[in-house]
């Protein structure tokens, strides 16, 4: 469930800190806690393995959300293209079981952690002509956004899913799958995980299948396969400078618990709106220039993109697109996840520009 609030009701009063409380009580008086005595106290807690909660209130219960990622962008054809072809022709299948380069948000390692946000993993993943990915199958789902190459193929659990260039094939958790190569080009595509989440919920692993290939059989229909082609018909009918498409499964839910995704057409010369939600996204540029403003006021950075970048949006932070030529995107997200923790909200804010 999604709730929306005015823009005002986000507004809350600064908290303050144990430490100008103490300060502020000065010399002497019946209220005062000699500094002396509770700096002894602080010192004698991490021998207890205990923390005072009031001197990290702000950080563990902030009155804003304030995720650790930032707005950033990857270029494809200047940075990620060249690194993951060199990664192609350096690294063999044997030593590297996926050949990722994952995206690795500033904000994200900054604090000692990976993925693209706070909650999202994406790398860029690449399989040479006649390779095959060994099958096995994970906690996390894991979702991939074809850029680019031809008869590339997954496997998912006894369908074999040939790759067209926007496509998206879905291997949902616990879901036996591997990937392979038959054209004569490498397949490159993006993929969407929710590896982020296990970080704090540790029970992720991977097991390994005991045959190379997952049995399977062709097939053009399946639970896990999403043509572009069917996309951007739904995009192309609209009549609208804006168009959305919400992938969902057979049933009208979303892909997973943790991720969803959409599509997007903005018209050349037109904006998208403006947004502003808990819910973090990642994007990729199918095709189109333009760029995205996001944040406002002197935190307001620009997002400029092209045909097959990578960018993403931080948790709770507004932002608003605008195409330079007629553009189509894909995104995904984590609103799933938080319309389960009853912690997605939508905001209504008025562009101002």
């Amino acid at each position: 469930m999604s709730t929306v609030v005015t823009q005002s009701s986000t507004a809350t009063a600064t908290r303050t800190s144990s430490a100008d409380v103490f300060h502020s009580r000065g010399e002497g008086g019946s209220e005062e806690t000699p500094h002396d005595e509770y700096q002894n106290l602080l010192a004698s807690l991490p021998e207890a393995n205990v923390r005072a909660l009031w001197t990290f209130m702000s950080d563990a219960s902030p009155p804003v959300p304030n995720p650790r990622a930032i707005p950033f962008v990857w270029s494809y054809q200047e940075s990620l293209r060249p690194r993951i072809m060199e990664a192609g022709r350096l690294v063999p299948a044997e030593l590297a079981e996926r050949r990722v380069l994952l995206l690795n948000n500033p904000g994200i390692v900054a604090a000692g952690m990976f993925g693209i946000t706070d909650t999202l993993f994406s790398g860029i993943q690449l399989v040479n002509p006649g390779e095959t990915a060994p099958a096995h199958r994970h906690t996390a789902f894991a979702l991939r956004y074809i850029i680019e190459g031809n008869k590339g193929f997954t496997d998912v659990e006894g369908d074999k899913l040939y790759m067209c260039e926007g496509d998206v094939i879905l291997t949902p958790n616990w879901k036996w799958h591997d990937h392979g190569n038959e054209g004569d080009r490498p397949m490159v595509w993006l993929d969407g995980l929710d590896l982020p989440i296990w970080q704090r919920v540790p029970v992720n692993f991977t097991e390994e299948y005991e045959h190379p290939r997952y049995p399977a059989e062709d097939t053009d229909t399946s639970e896990y396969l999403f043509r572009w082609t069917e996309v951007t018909k739904d995009l192309d009918s609209q009549p609208t400078s804006y168009a959305t498409h919400n992938y969902t499964k057979y049933d009208g839910s979303e892909l997973s618990a943790v991720v969803g995704a959409d599509a997007y057409r903005i018209d050349e010369n037109t904006w998208s709106p403006l947004r502003l939600e808990t819910t973090c996204f990642v994007f990729h540029v199918y095709k189109g220039t333009g760029y995205t403003l996001v944040g406002k006021g002197i935190k307001q950075v620009k997002l400029e993109w092209k045909s097959k970048d990578v960018f993403c949006i931080p948790a709770y932070t507004q932002f608003k697109s605008f195409a330079t030529s007629n553009s189509y995107l894909f995104s995904f997200c984590d609103r799933p996840l938080l319309q389960k923790l009853e912690a997605h909200r939508i905001f209504e804010v008025k562009d101002e520009e």
